[in-house]
């Protein structure tokens, strides 16, 4: 293991985040205090309760599942992006350093970053709300998987992108519209019947349910389904990075 390697493009990752600080910090935080005012006001006021639960604290582990898929994605496909871009990423690839070691250092990055906002965003929930956490270990594991998995695929996201345009289309048009339908604000039970069954083939719906009963012990799907679930698509999107780097898709002229 070349650990000086991992960890030089691990620290140059978390150093961005500081550059970066108000996109990566304060703007997510101001959305989430923002959903629950709105959300709060305009929908709690109407919907008391969800299966026992306030409606304020239901949304939680919703709003935390969007900004993890979301600042997982963003924060993984345009650290290796860049590098494609401005071509430092064939310095990178002569180096002594091997592809396991190259996506610890980016992904581990991504991650860690997508971790600590989600934490954060727990933390300004708790000021709006009186929260309650069930199962705090299977609460972070589905945080850290989830962070880990959707840095994966922001990874194959920018080594496929070759232009900015294409690195947004994934995030803004597939996984925005899937968490709004996989009963992050809502539950399924409200739905009916047909669309219950639709909602099934939604893959997100499988990480709110899971993260939802770490806090409160509800779920629309059985916990060890959705934990199968999450390490099965990080096991597909390893095998799909392996393959790109063993082959050079999109890093090799």
């Amino acid at each position: 293991m070349n650990f000086y390697g991992v960890m030089a493009i691990y620290k140059f990752e978390m150093a961005r985040t500081g550059r970066t600080l108000i996109q990566s910090i304060v703007a997510p935080v101001i959305t989430t205090s923002l959903y629950f005012i709105v959300f709060g006001a305009a929908i709690g006021s109407r919907i008391q309760q969800v299966e026992g639960v306030s409606y304020g604290a239901f949304i939680v582990p919703g709003l935390i599942m969007l900004n993890l898929l979301m600042n997982s994605i963003s924060n993984a496909s345009f650290g290796i992006y860049f590098p494609k871009f401005v071509g430092t990423v064939y310095e990178m690839l002569s180096a002594p350093i091997s592809t396991f070691e190259v996506v610890l250092g980016y992904v581990g990055a991504a991650a860690t970053k997508s971790v600590l906002l989600g934490l954060i965003i727990l933390a300004t929930a708790a000021v709006f709300i009186d929260l309650q956490i069930a199962h705090p270990v299977i609460m972070m594991l589905f945080i850290v998987l989830t962070a880990a998995s959707f840095s994966l695929l922001g990874f194959i996201l920018g080594i496929w992108a070759d232009n900015f345009e294409k690195l947004s289309v994934v995030p803004m048009l597939l996984v925005t519209p899937l968490v709004f339908l996989g009963g992050s604000f809502y539950s399924t039970d409200m739905l009916p019947p047909f669309w219950q069954t639709v909602t099934l083939f939604n893959p997100v719906l499988y990480l709110v349910s899971g993260l939802r009963w770490s806090f409160y012990e509800i779920a629309e799907v059985n916990v060890l389904v959705s934990l199968a679930s999450i390490v099965a698509f990080m096991l597909v999107c390893l095998g799909i990075v392996y393959y790109m780097f063993r082959t050079g898709y999109k890093l090799r002229v």
